[in-house]
């Protein structure tokens, strides 16, 4: 019996930053025609609910991404490379700014919740795409 490798074993770092890249993107695409279709059918404020929940989807994509550099690079030169403390300080920092915008727009827009959780969960698809893509190729 062979065994065959999985095609995410011979991933680069670089097709790995393409990949987060392109889920940004499309997380933002979709985002975008999601909240405008919501505008037009059930009011700017589920769109605003949507529109939050796809900004910290992409925003904690773009994150993981700076964090997985950060440990390639430690893994690459085998030190812990400069600004390994803000990195990881910004990666903590940001949970609490996240909790503020859901908090914030929760009170605020008076939106649907929903609609917030469809926006987060955006982040989980894309991802859950690009890996079955990923092992089709």
């Amino acid at each position: 019996m062979t065994e065959e490798r999985p095609p995410i074993a011979d991933l680069t770092d670089a097709a790995l930053q393409a990949i987060l890249r392109r889920t940004i993107f499309i997380i933002l695409i979709l985002g975008a025609v999601g909240g405008l279709v919501l505008w037009i059918s059930s009011g700017w404020r589920n769109a605003a609910m949507l529109a939050v929940g796809t900004l910290i989807s992409a925003a904690s994509i773009f994150e993981w991404q700076r964090l997985i550099r950060l440990f390639t690079a430690k893994m690459d030169s085998g030190k812990t490379p400069r600004g390994t403390a803000l990195v990881v300080l910004f990666f903590l920092a940001r949970l609490l700014v996240y909790a503020a915008m859901i908090y914030g727009s929760l009170k605020c827009f008076k939106g649907s919740p929903v609609a917030l959780l469809c926006g987060l969960g955006l982040a989980v698809l894309v991802l859950a795409l690009q890996a079955l893509r990923l092992l089709r190729s």
